[in-house]
């Protein structure tokens, strides 16, 4: 999946909660961790949320994502809209998605000056965002930061994040398991944007992953996280290595130039691991008579939660599944293998590229 103040800022507990909530550095890695919000702990905590979804006081939330040029950002902000129409009491108001860090700047201040109750926000350029977040958080509208990290802790209350290291971690663990040992296999990778530090996440932890067998990347090519790119990568990859065993490529949406060059070069003798996880890659994994034959999650879900969380902060309600009084300050979603064995699971909230 991209807070300080929990309520209204008017009052004193509510300011020294904001503040903690701002300065705590815990994250929730890969399932559920918390912080400690208030101060003092028990051994017997019990948290009685009750039933979050209950219509409670109604809220004007701000989304802001760049703008929907490939299938995954376009799955995150239809995601986030439906989310919000799944509360009665959230009115979900939505900017246009831009990719001019400015344009996306004037929108955040449009939602500071119209006083909404919470922020959503995936930044074109995190560290740009930064300063206008801080705003929105000095005005005491919560910000929940999506997929594109600020370069300040005090930038927003809650963040959301993929994992794109784990991604790169699952992909060699994958391959692992399906090389059995076999140290001779002949690994190859199709990046995304080499500049990006998501990008090298990625690549480090499929590294990482592969030394724990014995394998290597053999050949590596970046693309650009577009089907052009991945067509054009692919066919110099595929030039230049004639025998691979597997290929991971970082990206579904750039995959399907990465599929057609592969077509066209008539290779079918590697398997496949797509990332993201888009839907008509988990439609060829169910068909079963293609290379690609898994994909690594990267949720497209993220903004949905980000609206989740910034419902449960504006209303002062907490994550009813954690003992923890109040919403966790960092939240790092899985980065799962689908394959034929459970591509049922994950289909159903696949993006389509």
């Amino acid at each position: 999946m991209s807070l300080s103040n929990l309520r209204k800022p008017h009052t004193r507990r509510r300011r020294r909660l904001a503040l903690v909530g701002a300065v705590a550095a815990t994250a929730l890695v890969l399932t559920a961790c918390t912080n400690s919000s208030d101060g003092g702990s028990s051994s017997s905590v019990s948290n009685k949320g009750g039933d979050n979804d209950k219509s409670g006081k109604k809220l004007r939330i701000g989304f802001s994502a760049p703008a929907a040029d490939h299938g995954w950002m376009g799955a995150i902000s239809k995601n986030a809209a439906a989310q919000a129409k799944n509360y009665g009491d959230v009115e979900l108001i939505k900017a246009e998605g831009t990719n001019d860090v400015n344009l996306q700047i004037s929108q955040v201040e449009t939602f500071i000056n119209d006083k909404v109750d919470a922020i959503v926000l995936l930044p074109f350029d995190g560290a740009a965002m930064t300063p206008v977040a801080l705003k929105a958080m000095n005005a005491g509208i919560p910000v929940v930061n999506v997929d594109r990290e600020f370069n300040s802790p005090f930038a927003a209350r809650t963040t959301v994040l993929g994992d794109n290291y784990g991604m790169g971690v699952s992909a060699g663990t994958y391959v692992c398991g399906e090389a059995k040992g076999d140290k001779k296999k002949v690994v190859a990778e199709i990046a995304g944007i080499d500049s990006l530090p998501l990008t090298q996440d990625r690549s480090k932890g499929f590294n990482d992953a592969l030394k724990k067998c014995g394998l290597k990347v053999n050949n590596r090519v970046a693309a650009e996280f577009t089907v052009e790119s991945g067509e054009k990568a692919a066919s110099n990859l595929l030039q230049a290595a004639p025998k691979i065993d597997y290929l991971w490529n970082h990206d579904d949406d750039q995959g399907v130039g990465v599929m057609a060059a592969i077509k066209n070069a008539n290779r079918d003798e590697f398997v496949m691991i797509g990332g993201a996880g888009s839907a008509n890659v988990m439609r060829e994994i169910q068909d079963g008579t293609s290379v690609l034959k898994a994909t690594v999650i990267y949720p497209s879900t993220q903004a949905a939660d980000g609206i989740k969380l910034a419902r449960l902060i504006a209303q002062g309600k907490s994550m009813s599944d954690l003992a923890e009084v109040e919403v966790p300050r960092k939240v790092q979603l899985a980065a799962p293998v689908v394959t034929k064995a459970n591509v049922k699971d994950y289909i159903k909230s696949a993006f389509e590229s």
